[in-house]
């Protein structure tokens, strides 16, 4: 047992620690101006677009970067495994970050597929050797993806601090004026500098090879048998079908009513199916459907909590101002804050720590309350402009639902998933976020800043919904606790 690195883990679980945190310093920091980028007029150098479009259009591209793990975990268990599949897909994504730093809309949208076809193929692949790196037994197991994620939230803090600052605030801009360049085009800078963090986590990534030497090997060809091309053609355009098929929902709703229907069809019929894999995978399918409903709510953080941040909040502390898009650091405070606890309180509670699907329900449950949180600040809107508190609180409720939930679901996927189909299983897991990133741009299109009252409704219905769904699941726990099979 490999014992050597930080705190009693693995020793790669450090290279894969920092390798992660540099990604999502890419990722976040763009992520942090992507909307606000998309409705600033272009004299405030944005594209001028209105909240509706922008909003699915965001959807339609954080749905992509999760949707297209799927085609990436194919690649990796079939073609080129693992480490390489992070490589290389870090290569592609600081390619896209690059592009984003010029001031046009083709490489604006073409830096956003690059970094949508270099996440797929590097984030699925980083967390399967995270779980390879122990034991499907290995106490440490849930307590090592904790430490993991909170090296994505030391990533995802420092990065809209930095990108947003270059973004957004007066002292940069005057300092562009000074060395006479436009101020206008100050967003650039900040998607130029999430380029800078992904290369960073590269060069972190190539050092430190030796660690990972015993994961992520490219699978070996059997005799008389070649590498699947078929297949791979098969599962990218159908990865490509989803992307316009969820695209075509911005147009036609029902399309996401028939996409909720297949996942119960699914359920159901791999739950009635004898043998043991088939019943883990109706496993994985349940928290896959409760994992989506989970980030269609929490990944309005980079949408409709930008926007609220943006136009109706003070954005101040101490009496000093700050860029609203600030605010996208602070889950990540929270993060930092809560995953040692999580990882302590789990390895202290041992055998007696809540299943895998209870924590599920309680990850729906903050999520919920959240929102809950937001009605009477919503309604508050009506005479001006709200306190931080607010959202301060807002980001607690969620953090407290993400820790229970998303971790948990990474270690939980990693131990019911086939090793053969282990990358594919983790492809799907980031599928659920692939929709529910997707179903968060089409709720975000119906922020209104200008109606207190439709606005406080919009949170409402959604804390609802969310609330009824986690009613279900409770309801559900000991049948998914069944088709586990003695998992945890």
């Amino acid at each position: 047992m490999d014992t050597g690195g930080l705190g009693g883990h693995p020793r790669g679980l450090t290279t894969l620690f920092f390798t992660e945190m540099w990604e999502r310093f890419s990722y976040y920091g763009m992520r942090a101006l992507l909307i606000l980028f998309m409705v600033k007029t272009a004299a405030d150098g944005g594209l001028g677009y209105d909240t509706k479009k922008a909003a699915a259009i965001y959807g339609t591209y954080t749905m992509s970067v999760y949707l297209l793990s799927i085609l990436g975990g194919f690649i990796a268990d079939n073609f080129i495994g693992a480490r390489r599949s992070v490589l290389i897909g870090g290569i592609i994504i600081a390619c896209g970050h690059f592009a984003m730093a010029f001031s046009a809309q083709s490489t604006f949208f073409a830096g956003l597929v690059l970094i949508a076809l270099g996440t797929g193929l590097l984030k699925p692949n980083i967390s399967t050797m995270v779980g390879s790196l122990y034991s499907p037994t290995d106490e440490r197991r849930d307590a090592g993806f904790s430490i993991f994620y909170m090296g994505i939230n030391i990533g995802a803090f420092l990065a809209p601090l930095v990108t947003g600052y270059l973004a957004q605030s007066t002292s940069w801009k005057a300092q562009l004026s000074s060395w006479g360049l436009d101020p206008v085009h100050s967003w650039h800078w900040g998607f130029a500098a999430a380029g800078v963090g992904m290369t960073f986590g590269l060069v972190m990534y190539v050092l430190q090879r030796e660690r990972l030497a015993q994961v992520g090997h490219a699978p070996s060809i059997e005799p008389n048998h070649g590498r699947p091309w078929g297949k791979l053609a098969l599962v990218a355009l159908g990865s490509l079908a989803l992307i316009a098929a969820m695209k075509a929902s911005d147009q036609y709703p029902a399309l996401v009513y028939v996409l909720f229907a297949l996942q119960i069809a699914a359920i159901l019929f791999f739950a009635f199916k004898p043998t043991i894999d088939s019943k883990r995978i109706a496993a994985i399918l349940v928290f896959f459907f409760a994992a989506e409903i989970f980030w269609a709510i929490f990944e309005q953080t980079g949408s409709t909590i930008s926007l609220f941040a943006d136009k109706l909040t003070h954005n101040e502390i101490f009496g000093q101002s700050f860029p609203s898009s600030w605010w996208q650091s602070v889950n990540s405070i929270w993060v930092i804050l809560l995953a040692p606890v999580f990882a302590f309180l789990w390895i202290s509670l041992g055998s007696k720590q809540p299943s895998s699907p209870m924590k599920f329900v309680l990850g729906l449950l903050f999520v919920a309350l959240s929102f809950v949180l937001m009605v009477p600040a919503a309604k508050l809107t009506a005479e001006g402009k709200v306190g931080p508190l607010w959202l301060v609180g807002l980001f607690f409720l969620q953090t407290v639902g993400e820790m229970l939930l998303s971790p948990v679901g990474l270690s939980t996927m990693t131990k019911l998933a086939p090793q053969r189909l282990l990358g594919m299983v983790m492809g799907i897991w980031f599928l659920a976020a692939a929709l529910g990133n997707k179903l968060a741009g089409v709720l975000a299109g119906e922020f209104k800043s200008d109606n207190a009252d439709q606005l406080a409704t919009f949170f409402w219905h959604q804390a609802l919904a969310v609330g009824v769904c986690t009613l279900v699941l409770f309801a559900l726990v000991p049948w998914v606790k069944k088709l586990m099979g003695g998992v945890r």
